[in-house]
């Protein structure tokens, strides 16, 4: 079987929060089930990790990479490499959206990606405003 995660889920799962809950989110990230998980829902559980829990963005990073690299867990429309090096945009001030969009992008195989940012990471892409 299969399914998609949400970002409760990631979040439960990484921070132990709420034990109960934490408990069912193991259950389902540590089992059997092949799971997908959208470019959003890292770029959120990333921003709630940063903000909600004031989580460092080097830890932060160093548990969503160490998430994605579970065998049963697969970045949905995205190639997984390229997830784990937007993720590592975001040790510094790369935003985790702002990551998970270029990944996107060099997923699909554009190397144009249009923003009004000045920060948006180049490593690959030519950025247009």
């Amino acid at each position: 079987m299969s399914g998609f995660l949400d970002t409760s889920m990631v979040v439960r799962y990484l921070t132990g929060d709420v034990p109960v809950l934490a408990q069912r989110a193991s259950a389902v990230m540590d089992g059997e089930d092949e799971l997908l998980i959208t470019g959003e829902v890292v770029a959120e559980a990333g921003y709630m990790l940063t903000t909600a829990y004031q989580l460092p963005r080097e830890l932060v990073v160093e548990h969503l990479s160490a998430l994605l690299r579970k065998r049963n867990l697969t970045p949905y429309g995205l190639d997984k490499g390229l997830v784990l090096q937007g993720l590592l945009l975001c040790r510094g001030h790369v935003s985790f959206t702002d990551a998970m969009v270029w990944a996107a992008a060099k997923s699909a195989g554009t190397d144009v990606v249009y923003t009004l940012e000045d920060g948006f990471p180049d490593d690959g892409i030519e950025v247009r405003k």
